[in-house]
């Protein structure tokens, strides 16, 4: 029996031996290239991305290929995104700000069912199809009940994913932990970096922020997860333009050192877009504890002027009362003040009240509370215009960074 094997195996090999010299050179690297184009195919066939067609050894072995027969791998493109592949989704953390945007996009909201337990679990439903769709959660982790909405937006993202949805973007409008993105002692965590980390674990395509504590909080991300910062200052700037403001007697402050090149950037642009060449000044203070000033330090000339203190975020207004104190202190004629998050926890909004500050201007990141709602020196500006362009130039591809180059 081996014997009788042995000689099988010498026959079969001696024939294909001698078949592959009567075949030329060019039909076996022929031959070759297609056998190589199956085995190419066949593994990324199974992921949709490549066709290609191939020649059976046997017509080239019989000399009937034909140049028409050849190997062609052709890339397939996606389709180009359409409104039905939109689908728009909220929280429970900003519901009428989701409203907003979702009218300037000319979509409904989507249907979904969510629920707290008496136990205090938060039980989440949709209630149609997402398979195959881009799906866009509206939800900033703000207060109040930061961990809650914190909770709900990673419990979002986990259920679109396991509903087969093709592409999912959190878009954030406040994005909660953000002040905690360095270690400024020892023994503590990096919380922004924790945050970014659940949301990619949980599947998250893309997101979408509104001027981040600290932008390098964008890096926290892997580079497969994009996450893009907009800039609320584009909502805000014709607002103090039409405040009737002058160049020779216009100044944008920044109320800690730390915030200067924020100043800097609302300054330009102001300039840019409105012709309105303010100066630039701003405030050093040094803090006892987490929100509690000891003392300021005013760099800059701000005597006889209307002053813009320009921030990130309003939390307690403890800093900014005081630096508009400060400001009017040093001869000061009017004193705005100019955040994009407006979180008006404790005292915020009697400290604002009885300030030398004329108007606070926010953006609805953040909901207000009633008293805040009420109180005649804030003025909120929607920023639905803004989330919902950005939205649509990255659903359908466009460019986001044209939005504020304008």
């Amino acid at each position: 029996m081996n014997t009788f094997l042995r000689s099988s195996a010498s026959f079969m090999h001696r024939t294909l031996r001698s078949v592959r010299s009567s075949v030329p050179a060019q039909m076996r690297a022929r031959t070759f290239a297609s056998r190589n184009a199956m085995k190419f195919g066949v593994a990324c066939g199974a992921a949709g991305l490549f066709a290609s067609s191939f020649v059976p050894e046997a017509a080239v072995a019989k000399g009937k290929v034909e140049e028409k027969d050849s190997v062609n791998i052709v890339l397939q493109t996606d389709e180009q995104p359409t409104l039905e592949d939109m689908k728009i989704f909220s929280g429970t953390a900003n519901l009428p700000l989701a409203t907003e945007i979702a009218d300037e996009l000319g979509v409904p909201l989507g249907n979904l069912s969510i629920k707290t337990y008496a136990d205090g679990e938060i039980g989440i439903q949709v209630n149609e199809n997402v398979r195959g769709k881009d799906v866009y959660i509206i939800q900033p982790t703000c207060p109040p009940g930061v961990n809650d909405n914190l909770m709900e937006l990673i419990l979002l993202v986990s259920t679109m994913r396991r509903a087969s949805a093709r592409k999912i973007t959190a878009v954030i409008p406040y994005f909660g932990y953000a002040r905690q993105d360095r270690k400024m002692q020892s023994r503590v965590p990096i919380s922004a970096a924790d945050v970014c980390r659940l949301l990619e674990a949980m599947g998250v395509d893309r997101v979408v922020a509104v001027d981040l504590h600290c932008g390098q909080i964008q890096g926290f991300f892997g580079p497969r997860t994009p996450c893009d910062n907009l800039e609320g200052s584009v909502v805000a700037l014709p607002h103090f333009a039409n405040l009737g403001l002058k160049s020779e007697n216009t100044i944008v402050a920044s109320p800690d050192a730390g915030g200067v090149h924020r100043a800097k950037h609302f300054r330009d642009r102001l300039k840019k877009r409105f012709g309105i060449d303010a100066g630039l000044a701003m405030i050093i203070k040094q803090r006892l504890r987490a929100n509690a000033v000891e003392r300021m330090d005013l760099v800059g000339n701000v005597e006889g002027c209307d002053v813009i203190l320009v921030d990130d975020m309003i939390d307690t207004a403890g800093t900014l009362t005081k630096a508009a104190s400060e400001l009017t202190a040093r001869g000061a004629k009017r004193v705005f003040a100019y955040a994009t998050h407006g979180l008006f926890n404790g005292p915020a909004v009697s400290r604002i009240q009885k300030s030398e500050l004329e108007q606070v201007v926010i953006c609805n990141t953040v909901p207000l509370s009633p008293a805040a709602a009420q109180c005649s020196k804030i003025k909120p500006l929607s920023i639905a215009e803004l989330l919902g362009e950005a939205i649509a130039r990255i659903h359908y591809r466009k460019s986001v960074s044209v939005l504020f180059k304008k």
